[in-house]
């Protein structure tokens, strides 16, 4: 496996592909239709400081988070404006397009608000709870390492709990099937295998570079992290940690980084726990979703080219 720099997300009956300053975001409609929505990316917070180890992983983790928001909503409006296409509102008059304008901008704002509050509930559930059970602990106070074991086994049981709960439900189980055929694909042009369905049916739905890994790295980073905090009180602990989260988000990510590039012993250990859980995660896809990732990869990289390039025999 080669690194390839392209990388992508599952989103509403598609795929998101990203390669340096182009993404494409498919989506099959209602009607049975592939639409691809070719894209420059824009201005990033991470661009200023994308040279500067630890410090640019914080900044590429909320620009990922605002893209994720964005082609979410985008493939959701490609899915719905067909929907209401096949109920016979294609052709709506000046007033009405407004108000589809409007309504769009509503659910913009909604899924920005309900992003926010995600990310609230979920600050709560894998920092506060484990701070708040550890402290339940008799004798608790001032035995920090203790606590901050404590802590970590909480959240590593949360987070793992978590992950078995969403993925029984009927919804995300499809989007898991689009978040396979995101890395078969991707996993397929790495190996050097012609991209087409038959071939990417034959590649493993891992990989090393899943968000689902980086957050299995963010968790264990902060159990390590938090064998320095050396206070009792639980909002100031609390208040620590969300201070700390540049610090834990920029070590995740340069680990990350490096699982991507590497292929070492070392690499193969740490990329494990993240692998094994993304069977959690990532689902096998059917033919129409792997064509659906297909079209995102080739509509912002030249794959054959790569392959020329960094291999001695391209497919």
């Amino acid at each position: 496996m080669k690194y390839s720099g392209i990388g992508g997300q599952a989103v509403l009956e598609g795929v998101m592909m990203r390669n340096k300053e182009r993404y494409a975001v498919s989506c099959w409609t209602p009607g049975g239709q592939l639409v691809v929505r070719e894209h420059t990316v824009g201005r990033e917070l991470v661009r200023p400081f994308k040279d500067i180890p630890l410090v640019r992983g914080f900044f590429a983790f909320i620009d990922s988070m605002v893209m994720g928001v964005k082609v979410l909503n985008e493939s959701s409006d490609i899915y719905l404006s067909e929907e209401e296409n096949e109920d016979g509102d294609s052709r709506k008059a000046e007033g009405e397009s407004s108000e589809k304008k409007s309504s769009s901008a509503a659910g913009i704002l909604v899924t920005v608000l309900s992003f926010i509050i995600g990310l609230g509930l979920a600050f709560a559930l894998f920092t506060v709870l484990p701070s708040f059970l550890a402290g339940l602990y008799p004798g608790i106070e001032h035995r920090y390492v203790l606590r901050a074991i404590l802590e970590g086994v909480g959240r590593v049981i949360i987070f793992i709990g978590y992950l078995v709960i969403i993925s029984r439900l009927k919804d995300i189980q499809r989007v898991f099937c689009y978040h396979g055929a995101e890395h078969k694909s991707i996993n397929c042009v790495e190996a050097n295998m012609p991209l087409d369905v038959e071939h990417v049916r034959m590649c493993p739905r891992e990989h090393k570079r899943c968000g689902t890994s980086f957050l299995f790295f963010v968790v264990i980073v902060s159990i390590i992290v938090g064998l320095f905090i050396r206070v009792d009180t639980l909002w100031l602990r609390v208040l620590i940690r969300l201070l700390l989260l540049p610090v834990v988000s920029g070590i995740s990510y340069e680990i990350l980084r490096a699982a991507g590039r590497s292929d070492s012993a070392v690499i193969r250990v740490l990329s494990a726990p993240g692998l094994l859980l993304q069977k959690l995660t990532v689902s096998e896809p059917d033919d129409r979703m792997i064509e659906a990732a297909i079209a995102s990869v080739n509509a912002v990289f030249d794959w054959r080219q790569w392959q020329k390039e960094n291999f001695d025999d391209p497919a």
